[in-house]
């Protein structure tokens, strides 16, 4: 066949010019020769002072004599301790996201009548998503990737949107809260629309209820009865609580800063930060645990057995199992050391939960893994500051029990940290200054140009 001929043509000629591209790597001895802070971090990886935020800090370490030592993680949203905020939710209330959002936003922690007045507004923009949307954006060419969705689905906004270039603290603020109330609708119908399209599956689409909260309507929307059980939505409702801020240094909220310093219109900015979430070296790290503990129970017979357990954790560290890359996913942060405090908080309401779902035979498998991870990892690693669970951990293994599809994880992670994304593009348009643009060295050798009837 004369195109595949082509084609195949094409590719050698591309596999050829791609040897090119990785011929030449620079030496990583210069980038401690020219103090280089690769990834922005120190040699010890602590991340590199950027810039000032006011919505939220990390804590992983307390000055002792005059040094920097580490401590248990604390998480502060506008100066509230995140565990001090889930705390504080009443048992019958699932509003807490939506609260956690008005607090990030406005630096301050609403009234009754204040947080009804916000649920008020995100439930009418739930209903104004535009005419044709999901028909003309959402069911046309879905992707079986939902952030593409997603992010395909935030640019397209742009094109509905009059005032979309205005960067004005009024306009800005509403395309954020139109933002946060479309982006569980926009996920759920994405994933609905691929597994009619790509799965052969069924096709259903329920409208958002005013009354729900964000957690609520997820699982009103996703399942085909809309039921859900109370202790559900309000486990869903501290996982996007726990996911949505981070501080400013972290990957995609890093990025919504470099991209806002430019000046550019939200949804340009939002998309970029859906891009950066995606990898899975960030929001995509939750499906990696998830495929790493799918390989462990197939690989460890015995849930109990500490020393069985211990083998093939050790296998997947020397690089011989699961994905052969020498990574335990879900253990290790790049800020926390000796615990994150969001782990901590999930796994609380996670023991409960395996309860209702008469899964804690696979909770207790999970506990210890986590115990027994840290110990090999800071073994084998000869890591002294200490090394433990991070939110992805366990974040997995509660959307398992809640029925979520695999697909749906990382958007959940968009759906809460759209919050905190747009909490600190307005501070960043509300504090302007110049393009952030850090400095590269090059280290290329200089050549003497040769005309091309000259060269070899």
């Amino acid at each position: 066949m004369p195109t595949l001929n082509k084609y195949s043509k094409v590719t050698s000629d591309i596999e050829k010019l791609a040897a090119y591209c990785s011929s030449e790597k620079i030496n990583p001895d210069l980038y401690g020769k020219y103090d280089v802070k690769r990834g922005l971090r120190d040699l010890n990886g602590k991340g590199v002072l950027t810039g000032l935020t006011e919505v939220s800090e990390i804590v992983a370490s307390k000055m002792v004599d005059g040094r920097s030592v580490p401590c248990d993680g604390e998480l502060y949203y506008r100066g509230y301790n995140v565990r001090d905020i889930i705390g504080g939710i009443a048992p019958e209330d699932h509003f807490g996201f939506e609260e956690a959002s008005y607090l990030l936003l406005f630096g301050k922690l609403p009234n009754n009548d204040e947080l009804k007045e916000f649920c008020d507004i995100l439930a009418e923009y739930r209903t104004l998503l535009p005419k044709n949307y999901v028909r003309d954006v959402i069911m046309q060419k879905p992707s079986n990737d939902i952030m593409n969705n997603l992010a395909r689905g935030v640019l397209n906004l742009y094109a509905y949107d009059q005032n979309a270039n205005d960067l004005s603290i009024p306009n800005v603020l509403r395309q954020s809260l139109e933002l946060i109330a479309f982006f569980p609708i926009i996920s759920v119908y994405s994933y609905q629309a691929k597994k009619y399209y790509n799965d052969k599956g069924s096709f259903i689409i329920h409208r958002p209820k005013p009354e729900l909260s964000t957690a609520e309507n997820i699982l009103h929307m996703l399942r085909p009865d809309s039921k859900f059980t109370p202790l559900e939505a309000k486990i869903l409702d501290i996982a996007l609580i726990l996911h949505a801020e981070h501080g400013g240094g972290n990957n995609s909220t890093f990025t919504t800063h470099v991209v806002s310093s430019s000046g550019t219109d939200t949804y340009s900015s939002v998309a970029a930060s859906l891009s950066s979430l995606k990898g899975p070296k960030h929001g995509g790290a939750n499906i990696m645990a998830m495929k790493m503990f799918a390989d462990i129970k197939k690989n460890v017979s015995d849930w109990k057995d500490d020393e069985q357990i211990a083998d093939y954790l050790r296998k997947i560290l020397h690089k011989e199992a699961f994905d052969n890359t020498g990574v335990i996913y879900g253990m290790g942060h790049a800020v926390y050391s000796i615990s994150d405090p969001r782990a901590l908080i999930f796994k609380e309401f996670v023991q409960q939960l395996s309860v209702e779902k008469n899964r804690v035979a696979e909770f207790n498998f999970y506990s210890k893994i986590e115990r027994i991870a840290a110990e090999l990892i800071t073994q084998e690693r000869r890591i002294f500051k200490g090394v433990s669970a991070n939110i992805d951990f366990y974040s997995g293994f509660v959307y398992s029990m809640l029925g979520l599809p695999v697909e749906l994880y990382t958007p959940l992670f968009a759906i809460a940290r759209i919050s905190g994304w747009s909490a600190h593009r307005i501070e960043e348009i509300n504090n302007p200054g110049k393009i952030i643009r850090p400095a590269y060295m090059c280290v290329q050798k200089r050549h003497k140009y040769v005309p091309k009837n000259k060269r070899k």
